[in-house]
Formats: structure tokens, sequence, C-alpha cells
């Protein structure tokens, strides 16, 4: 890897991972988004902050979260041998928690008494009511009415912590209006609250901050991975909705002869549109507050996205993941509805694991990947389980043959 690509993944003062990132901000939210970045800058090395943060991400969160060999869906799919972070035992059931929990200490450094935030799936909703919970802070979450309806188990679940479900009745109903929301609410209480946007997208300093308190993924995988096998896997591969749980565990393997991978959902396909392959199919864009690889309409708007996963359907996507597809260091590929419920019933049925819909589309890659390699390693980010999956499951996809 040349230096220029090492250099880039860290982003310029201004927050621009090359081209891509930046913050493009009404006037009077300037000020609190400096706030944040004043304060992230005073406690990222701080010794104090990362002894607490270390300390619940052993004692509360249940880290570090294993890599586990999946023998028998490796050989019933005749390929390469398929690994597992299993991110599905972290606290909450996803990797979610590891940047909630951080923004929540955050906000406890800067005096906030509110957090507020937007969700798709439900697992950053849940992750950072738990955070508030444990914090003692309040909590008002966004979320679409489509999703309310598709995540019922998770919206219960952010109420029993005691956050604030607020519902988004306007446009589509999912992922991009929730984020709307969030932001309007913000703008109307930014000096008591912050927010705490779910994935390594928004305006800067959220996609470095997110995504350094997702690297514990990372980190933790690669040192677990030599001690099973005495080797480096030959693929890294995550699914990719904004890109959290994919660059968290790609930043370990930048520097490491690994082929990684973020697989996008290509939903009902191309030729539908029903689609969120933002990688794959979008044009440079601005979409809340940020630049990146958007899909969008020919007036700039951002277009109607579809997928069967609820955090996978945004039409945009982190800015690190854009600069990362430029420099040629990862590849991004598709994964259908169609392949994610193969995915989905292959490793609930051969491993006794039942995965989030969203981890379903990086295991239905590493299933194609494997039968075309023959042999070597895969590391599958499985970055949430499923249980919030399952109303959604039954109604649409049955209980599997």
């Amino acid at each position: 890897m040349s230096d220029q690509t090492k250099n880039e993944t860290v982003p310029s003062d201004a927050g621009y991972f090359g081209q891509w990132g930046g913050q493009f901000l009404p006037p009077q939210l300037e000020g609190p988004f400096a706030e944040i970045w004043d304060a992230y800058r005073q406690i990222e090395n701080d010794a104090s902050f990362i002894a607490e943060l270390r300390y619940i991400r052993k004692h509360f969160q249940g880290r570090p979260t294993p890599v586990y060999h999946a023998r028998s869906l490796s050989l019933a799919n005749g390929g390469a041998q398929i690994y597992l972070k299993r991110e599905d035992l972290n606290h909450t059931g996803a990797h979610k928690l590891n940047h909630c929990m951080g923004e929540g200490l955050l906000a406890k450094y800067m005096g906030k008494k509110k957090v507020i935030a937007e969700t798709g799936a439900g697992q950053h909703g849940v992750a950072l009511a738990t955070a508030a919970a444990y914090f003692g802070l309040e909590c008002e979450i966004h979320m679409g009415e489509v999703d309310i309806a598709k995540q019922a188990p998770n919206v219960s679940r952010m109420q029993l912590l005691g956050a604030k479900v607020v519902p988004v009745s306007h446009g589509l109903k999912t992922l991009k209006e929730a984020v709307d929301s969030a932001f309007e609410a913000y703008l109307a209480d930014y000096e008591n609250s912050i927010y705490c946007i779910g994935s390594v997208v928004g305006p800067h300093p959220f996609p470095l901050m997110v995504r350094d308190f997702q690297h514990v993924v990372g980190v933790e995988s690669r040192e677990q991975f030599q001690d099973m096998t005495g080797n480096l896997p030959d693929v890294v591969t995550a699914c990719v909705g904004g890109g959290s749980n994919a660059i968290g565990i790609f930043r370990a393997f930048l520097d490491d002869p690994c082929d990684l991978v973020g697989v996008e959902p290509l939903g009902r396909g191309l030729a539908t549109g029903d689609h969120a392959a933002t990688m794959s199919y979008g044009t440079e864009g601005i979409i809340h507050g940020f630049k990146c690889y958007l899909l969008q309409e020919a007036d700039g708007s951002p277009s109607p996205v579809y997928s069967c996963a609820s955090g996978l359907d945004y039409p945009g996507v982190g800015p690190e993941h854009c600069y990362l597809k430029d420099t040629g260091r990862v590849q991004y590929v598709t994964a259908s509805d169609d392949d994610c419920k193969d995915a989905f019933f292959k490793l609930s049925r051969q491993e006794g694991i039942i995965p989030a819909i969203e981890s379903a589309h990086a295991v239905a890659h590493a299933l194609k990947l494997a039968r075309e390699m023959e042999r070597g390693t895969i590391l599958v980010n499985l970055s949430g389980r499923g249980d919030k999956d399952l109303d959604y499951v039954i109604e649409n996809w049955g209980i599997g043959e």
C-alpha cells in the first residue's frame, strides 16, 4: 500500500478522506460541531478516558467477542474455510454498542444531558438507549414508521430502556428520513444534547469518531485469527450500509496482504431499481452534511432506496469507504435479497447462529467466494444477531425448507 493511502485514511483537519467527507452544515450547527470536535481531540488519547472505555468494554459489553470457525457451514459449502467475528455476542446483539458507549462517555465529558440519534434496523437505537441508561442520560431515537413496523422487538427494547422513540412519517419513512428528523431535533436543542450518529457517516468529526470506536473489532479479530490459525485471513468481508462495522474490521488489515470486500444490498435487483448499492451505482453527492458516493436523482436529491435489511437501506455511505474504493484497497460487491435469505437460513441451520439480515449479506458473499476460492480462509464480520428480524423473516420468508 502506498504512503498516500495510509495518510489519507486519517482525515484532514477539515474532515476529508481524499475528496470525500467534510462538513456541510447550517451556520447554527457549526459551533456545536466544533465543540464536539474540540472535546473529542481532548479525550481521544486521554489515559483516563481510554481506561474507562476499556473497563466498559470488558465488564459491561463482554468484549472481546470471539472469532469462530464455521466448520459445518464451510464443509457444506465445499470451499474455503469461513470464520466469523462474533459481534452478535456483543451486549445488545450487534457492533453498534462499541461506538455508542464511546459517544455516551463523550457526552458525559461534555456535560450534555441528552443523546439524540436515528436508527434503521433498531440496533443503533437499542445500543444508544443502553448507553444512555448506563450514563444516566435522556435518550431520543428517531425511526421511520416502515422500520418501526419491521423491527417491533427493537422498538420495545428501546422503550424498555427508557428511550423516547419518535416515529417518522414523511417520505419513504425509513433510515434517510429518520436521519433528517434527528438532525432537526438536535438543531432545536444542541445546547443540552449531542447527536450520536449511528455509522461512519455525517459531518466531520463523526466518520472519524465512530471509526475509532469501532476499530476494536479489527484489532481483536486480527490477533484472534492469528492465534487460531497462525496466519492472516485471505479475505476479510463485511456488509456495508453506512459502513461502521466494515470500517471497524477493515482498519486493522489495511496494511496486510488480505483482500478486503464490502458487501452492499442489491435488494430485488438492479433492473427493478429496488436496491441500496451506493458504492456500486452511486455518484458524487452531498447528503446529511458530508460528501460521498450517493444514489441520487437528476436534481441531486437522494434516490429512494430499498433493502430487506433496514440497517442497510441508506442512499449514502461513509467517506472513508469512498476513499478506499477510489484507491482500490477495498472491493465493493453486492448481494441480493435472495442471496441474503439463502445465507440466513444456511447459517441458522448449519451452525446454530441466527444472523441479522444485514450481516447475512456478508455471509452470502462469503459462501459465493468460498466456492470460487476452493481453499484458503475468509473472515466475516458477523455484525449482529437476528432476534430483531424474526417477525419479518417468518412473515416474508417463512421458516425455511
